[in-house]
C-alpha cells in the first residue's frame, strides 16, 4: 500500500517539475526595432504613434500623407536626421578604427624590432670573421719585407752606427704591426665589423707605405756614407 502511494505521489509530481523547466521565448518587435535603430538598422520605433507624440524629438518622427487607395492617410515616418540623437555604432565604428590603428601600430613597431634583430644578427656574424685582411696581406707581407731587409742592411752596412735610427723605425714598424694584429682579431672582445676592419687596414697600409720610403731614405743614406 505504501508503494502504490510513493508511486502515485511521484506521478502528480512530475508534471510539476516538467512545467518549472519550461522556459518560454517570448520576441518584442518594439524593442527589436529600438535596438536596431540604435545600432546599425533601418530607423524605425513601434508603437509609431506613441513615439510621434511623446518621444519625437528622440525619434525623429513626423506626419506624411500616403495615398494608398482606400488606406490613405496621414502616416508617422521616423528619420534619422531629424532625431536629436545619435547611433551608437558610429561610435563603435571610430573606437574599431582606433583599435585597429592602435594594433597596425604595434605590428609596426614589431617589424622594425625584428629588422633591428636581424640586423644585429648580421652584425654579430660580420664582426666573428675577418673577410677584408686576405687583400691586404700579400702587401703588408712585401712592406714587412722590403723593411726587415732595409733596417738590417743599415745596421751592417754601419757597422752599428745607424742603431738610434734603426730602432726608431723599428719601433714605429712594432705600433703598426701591433694595430693590424688588433684588427685582425676576433672572437669575444675583439667584435669589429668587416667596414671598420677595412678602414683600418687602409691606415695602416699608408703608414706603413710611409714607413717603407723613410726605411728606403735610410738605405740611401747607408749606402752614402757607409763605404
Amino acid at each position: 500500500m505504501r508503494k502504490k502511494l510513493l508511486i502515485f505521489s511521484l506521478l502528480a509530481l512530475l508534471p510539476m517539475g516538467m512545467s518549472a523547466q519550461w522556459v518560454q521565448i517570448s520576441h518584442d518587435d518594439q524593442k527589436e526595432k529600438q535596438w536596431k535603430s540604435m545600432e546599425n538598422g533601418p530607423w524605425d520605433f513601434a508603437p509609431d504613434w506613441y513615439y510621434y507624440l511623446f518621444h519625437k524629438n528622440y525619434s525623429g518622427a513626423s506626419l506624411h500623407w500616403r495615398w494608398r487607395g482606400f488606406h490613405s492617410g496621414l502616416y508617422v515616418e521616423f528619420e534619422e536626421e531629424d532625431s536629436n540623437v545619435k547611433r551608437i555604432m558610429p561610435v563603435r565604428v571610430i573606437s574599431e578604427e582606433t583599435q585597429r590603428q592602435k594594433m597596425k601600430k604595434v605590428e609596426d613597431e614589431r617589424q622594425y624590432i625584428e629588422e633591428l634583430h636581424k640586423e644585429d644578427v648580421l652584425r654579430q656574424a660580420d664582426r666573428n670573421v675577418d673577410l677584408v685582411y686576405k687583400s691586404f696581406k700579400d702587401d703588408f707581407n712585401r712592406m714587412q719585407n722590403s723593411i726587415s731587409e732595409g733596417l738590417v742592411f743599415c745596421m751592417t752596412r754601419s757597422k752599428g752606427k745607424m742603431k738610434a735610427q734603426v730602432d726608431e723605425l723599428s719601433r714605429q714598424n712594432n705600433i703598426i704591426c701591433q694595430n693590424i694584429a688588433y684588427l685582425h682579431k676576433t672572437g669575444i672582445g675583439y667584435e669589429l665589423e668587416n667596414a671598420k676592419r677595412q678602414k683600418g687596414y687602409i691606415d695602416a697600409k699608408k703608414q706603413m707605405e710611409e714607413l717603407v720610403s723613410r726605411t728606403a731614405h735610410l738605405v740611401g743614406m747607408a749606402q752614402n756614407y757607409y763605404k
